[in-house]
């Protein structure tokens, strides 16, 4: 027979608030992303062809940390500095000031690159890793596609104004995203507020991190800003509050100020219109079910995945999950044995549906013992 199981859930909701409006982000393109549940929370137009400009310097890190973390490259490397790097250390770029020669280490290109956003450091740790700047690009779009960023081309490594280096805000959402996944001690370095070059030929030089969100009070820490004439003023951005982290990108804002307070009230909008809920936890059983001539009679359940879902402020009473499984289930039993469906159903809709598996092995009982509980079950019905 079949058995199923409805329940409600009792989660932990993260900043309650009574505001429900809808707003407008005053951009040419933006989105907003739930980083746990993956769900959109917010996006307009967000398949429009942006110059990414430094946010280019997103991906430029990416191939880096992940080389560092397969082991083809150390934070003590050093890269010499060449010509093409250097005539970026002059007013009017962001740079981090190396000269021609210098031996600079794969670290602090990376923070360079981060935190001052420095447009040589890009080049020569590009230079250092690939060769050429155009054969790192090759590597940055490699990545994309990797990452599903079917709307982008990488041509160089800084973001420096080239018809041929575009993206969308979805993309550069996808690419903050494994940033923040795949490279979590990495990531913290986005957050950095100042970053102190120790350059050749001068006194050590101090520059801030130019993301805007950081020095607000609304735990922002990341991602990157961008600026190009065509493009205006764009910003990747991420916070995380009480466990719970919203991812904005958006571009086209038309001033420093806008990119900063339309950036934080999107992020804002995020927090206060929705709640995050934890459905499952994947290190947890969700129920323990009838077992039929196994050594033990129940066996509890999980799924094997983190399951969260992002929902309008005061709709919780709209979500609901339940097991199904036709049981009880037979012995032997091994571990990790797909025994029935976990289903998410939110307003009466099913939204997500999980293999349920078993949690241990069970052993089937000897053969007498099998015996006995046959009989009982045909003149009690008791299994």
């Amino acid at each position: 027979m079949y058995k199923k199981f409805y329940f409600y859930l009792f989660f932990t909701f993260i900043l309650i608030s009574n505001s429900y409006s809808n707003i407008e982000i005053k951009a040419r393109t933006a989105i907003l992303q739930d980083y746990l549940s993956g769900e959109i929370l917010y996006e307009k137009d967000p398949d429009r062809s942006i110059y990414p400009a430094s946010m280019t310097k997103i991906m430029t890190s990416i191939v880096a940390f992940d080389l560092i973390k397969s082991g083809d490259l150390n934070l003590e490397d050093k890269f010499i500095v060449s010509e093409k790097a250097w005539r970026l250390s002059t007013a009017g770029y962001s740079s981090m000031f190396i000269m021609v020669g210098d031996e600079v280490s794969v670290e602090n290109l990376l923070r360079g690159i981060i935190i001052a956003s420095g447009n040589d450091a890009c080049i020569a740790l590009a230079e250092g890793i690939a060769g050429t700047e155009e054969e790192f690009a090759i590597l940055m779009t490699s990545k994309a596609k990797e990452l599903g960023m079917e709307n982008t081309n990488f041509s160089n490594s800084s973001g420096i104004n080239d018809p041929d280096n575009y993206s969308t805000v979805k993309d550069i959402l996808k690419m903050s995203r494994y940033l923040i996944k795949e490279h979590p001690e990495f990531y913290e370095w986005f957050a950095i507020k100042e970053f102190e070059w120790d350059r050749t030929g001068g006194d050590p030089i101090t520059q801030g991190n130019r993301n805007p969100l950081l020095y607000k009070n609304i735990g922002a820490d990341g991602i990157k800003t961008g600026y190009l004439a065509v493009e205006r003023y764009s910003l990747a951005s991420s916070l995380e509050r009480n466990g719970r982290r919203l991812i904005a990108v958006g571009s086209g804002f038309e001033t420093k100020n806008s990119r900063s307070r339309e950036s934080t009230k999107l992020l804002t909008y995020g927090l206060t219109n929705f709640d995050l809920v934890e459905i499952n936890n994947s290190d947890k059983s969700i129920e323990k079910i009838e077992v039929w001539l196994g050594k033990d009679d129940y066996v509890d359940v999980y799924v094997n995945e983190n399951i969260y879902k992002t929902i309008k402020k005061a709709k919780k009473k709209l979500l609901k999950v339940s097991i199904k499984y036709e049981g009880p289930i037979e012995a032997p039993i091994k571990k990790d044995d797909k025994v029935g469906k976990f289903k998410v159903v939110y307003d009466d809709e099913l939204i997500a549906e999980y293999d349920l598996l078993a949690a241990k092995n069970v052993e089937k009982v000897n053969i007498f013992t099998r015996l006995i509980k046959s009989l009982n079950y045909l003149i009690w019905g008791d299994v």
